[in-house]
C-alpha cells in the first residue's frame, strides 16, 4: 500500500509539472491531451474549416475544443457526460450501439462526416498484453465505425499502444484506406506506449475490413 501511495505521489509531482499540463491551464484547454492533435494538425494539415468531425471517447472534451476552432462541426460521443462546449454537439452514451450511431448520424449536418478521430485508451491494468488487446480493440471499433459515417476520402485518426496487435489493424486500415502514417507527438509522455494511426483517402468500395 506504502508502495502504491509513493507510485501515485511521484505521479501527481511529474504531472503538476508538466509542461503541457501547465499550459492547458494557461490557455483555457481541459487537458494536455489538446496539444497531440494540434500537433498532428500543424504536420498534416488535418483540419479545415468547413469540415464535419467525430471525435470517440471524447472527454473531458479537449480533442473536441481543439477542433471547434477549426472546422464547421464537432460531434463528440462519450459514455460519460461531458460539459457543453461552444461549436460542439454532445451525445452520451457508447458509439458502438446501434442507438447511439444513429444519433450521431442524425447530428451529421450531411449525415456524413469528413474526418474520425479517438483518444480512448482502455482502463489500464499495468500488464502490457492486455493493455494493448485492449486498445487495439478500442480502435478496431472506431475503425468499424467509418463505415457507417464517414464520406469517400475521409480521415481516421485513432490511438493504440505500440505492440504486436498494432500491426493486424494497421493492415486492416491499409485496405480501407489510400494510405497510413504512424505518430508520436511531442506531447506524448516520455515513458506512455500510445502513438497515433492516421488513415487518410477512405475507400468505402474497399471497406471488408472498416
Amino acid at each position: 500500500m506504502a508502495s502504491r501511495k509513493r507510485r501515485t505521489n511521484r505521479w501527481l509531482d511529474g504531472h503538476r509539472r508538466d509542461a503541457f499540463v501547465r499550459r492547458a491551464g494557461a490557455e483555457g484547454y481541459r487537458s494536455r491531451a489538446a496539444y497531440k492533435l494540434a500537433e498532428i494538425d500543424r504536420r498534416d494539415r488535418l483540419l479545415r474549416a468547413g469540415m464535419t468531425v467525430v471525435d470517440l471517447g471524447a472527454a473531458p472534451g479537449s480533442w473536441s475544443q481543439y477542433a471547434a476552432k477549426r472546422v464547421g462541426a464537432v460531434i463528440a460521443v462519450d459514455r460519460l457526460r461531458m460539459q457543453p462546449l461552444p461549436g460542439v454537439t454532445c451525445v452520451n452514451g457508447d458509439f458502438t450501439s446501434s442507438e447511439v450511431r444513429e444519433q450521431i448520424v442524425a447530428a451529421l449536418p450531411a449525415g456524413r462526416a469528413d474526418l474520425v478521430f479517438s483518444d480512448m485508451a482502455p482502463n489500464i491494468s499495468g500488464i502490457a498484453v492486455v493493455d494493448q488487446s485492449a486498445s487495439a480493440a478500442l480502435a478496431g471499433a472506431a475503425l468499424e465505425f467509418c463505415r457507417r459515417v464517414l464520406r469517400p476520402g475521409g480521415a481516421l485518426l485513432v490511438k493504440v499502444f505500440q505492440g504486436p496487435e498494432v500491426r493486424p489493424l494497421r493492415r486492416a486500415m491499409e485496405q480501407s484506406f489510400e494510405s497510413v502514417s504512424v505518430r508520436k507527438p511531442e506531447a506524448s509522455r516520455s515513458g506512455s506506449a500510445e502513438q497515433y494511426l492516421l488513415a487518410r483517402g477512405y475507400r468505402p468500395q474497399h471497406n471488408g475490413a472498416c
